[in-house]
């Protein structure tokens, strides 16, 4: 009985078909959310109010926008990463550019409650459900 074995060039054709595709993949482009959802969020509740604990280390307050609508909430902004122009590039593992990031949430937020934090590269947000969104008890006659 013969032993079939696979064939060589079949082995190295695959292996190039797969080098090609991950050369031609955006996982070399620079934005922030290369490594994945960035910014990194914590959300956890206590009773009734979210929090939402972000890390965006190297922005700048005033390039931050966060808005709120029903249930979803957007943060988007800024981040800038400046080494001169003299500088020469040798690697490049902190990066910069425009992020945005929208997280829907099991409850309405109250907008009008929402207070935010910013303190050494750490937001916090903490988002209060909503009144109109809270469970109503029905008193049966």
């Amino acid at each position: 009985m013969m032993a079939l074995l696979p064939n060589p060039f079949d082995t190295l054709l695959q292996l190039q078909q797969a080098l090609d595709t991950f050369r031609t993949s955006s996982w070399l482009e620079p934005s922030p959310s290369r490594g994945g959802a960035y910014p990194p969020m914590n959300v956890f509740n206590k009773g009734e109010t979210y929090i939402i604990i972000t890390e965006l280390p190297g922005v700048n307050k005033a390039d931050l926008d966060i808005q709120i609508k029903h249930n979803t909430i957007r943060i988007s902004g800024t981040k800038s990463a400046s080494y001169g122009e003299t500088a020469g590039q040798h690697r490049r593992e902190r990066l910069a550019g425009r992020f945005d990031r929208a997280l829907t949430l099991p409850i309405e937020i109250d907008p009008d409650q929402v207070k935010a934090e910013y303190r050494d590269g750490i937001l916090t947000l903490f988002l209060p459900r909503a009144a109109s969104d809270m469970p109503k008890s029905i008193k049966v006659n």
